[in-house]
């Protein structure tokens, strides 16, 4: 049988093992290595310790946990999968994001989550699109690391202008009341999963209202936080 090749998405060099989709020498500058507040995520003094703007308002979850600052090439991929339908990238993403996870595991005290938590599309978005990029992340990161996921867990119950265009105050009215849980998640560990996180006005909405609902912890991981 003939081996069909594959290339790097980056470099586009031959790729030993092709379901990883990114060489290793490219993968060595895409993971960000700088110190970074565990709280928020933003460019801190201290490595897994909250910064002063954490301490004088601390996020509801317990950390933060991303791939990369939005910016080429990490930003390019997502675009790629989020509005150019190429979701043949969500795993190997949800890759980049797993080799994250695990080297925040190794140097700090993450826990494992119980569940994976997408963040969801209203219904006639997600119809629009085609698919819920964050279910498309989510999928594999629940097989990996063994733990439970329903792509139903949260649901948008009314459709909201795109965040990407509002300032923070805006998005923070923006999603006053509109997720709704279906799970028991009482006494759980969860993980909450977006792609890009800006101000992080959806991920507050959605942990308070999982820590309403009984969730002994969450824990935010996205593939990108802005500056």
């Amino acid at each position: 049988m003939f081996t069909i090749a594959s290339q790097c998405w980056l470099c586009r060099q031959p790729l030993y093992l092709f379901h990883h989709g990114i060489c290793c020498f490219c993968l060595r500058n895409l993971i960000n290595q700088s110190s970074c507040c565990i709280g928020c995520g933003l460019p801190s003094t201290q490595r897994y310790l909250l910064c002063g703007r954490c301490l004088r308002d601390p996020p509801c979850w317990q950390s933060l946990t991303f791939v990369s600052h939005y910016q080429p090439p990490i930003s390019t991929l997502i675009k790629k999968m989020k509005f150019d339908g190429v979701t043949q990238l969500a795993p190997i993403l949800a890759r980049l994001l797993l080799l994250r996870w695990l080297q925040e595991k190794h140097y700090g005290s993450m826990i494992k989550p119980q569940r994976i938590i997408s963040t969801p599309l209203h219904k006639y978005r997600c119809w629009r699109r085609g698919f819920n990029q964050s279910d498309l992340l989510a999928r594999p990161l629940a097989r990996w690391l063994n733990c439970d996921y329903h792509p139903g867990s949260l649901m948008r119950l009314y459709p909201t202008p795109s965040q990407r265009e509002l300032s923070a105050t805006t998005r923070r009215k923006n999603l006053r009341g509109v997720f709704h849980c279906t799970d028991n998640v009482r006494g759980q560990h969860l993980a909450l999963l977006d792609d890009v996180i800006t101000t992080g006005s959806t991920m507050k909405e959605m942990a308070k209202l999982l820590l309403a609902q009984g969730a002994t912890s969450v824990q935010v991981w996205c593939l990108c936080r802005t500056l």
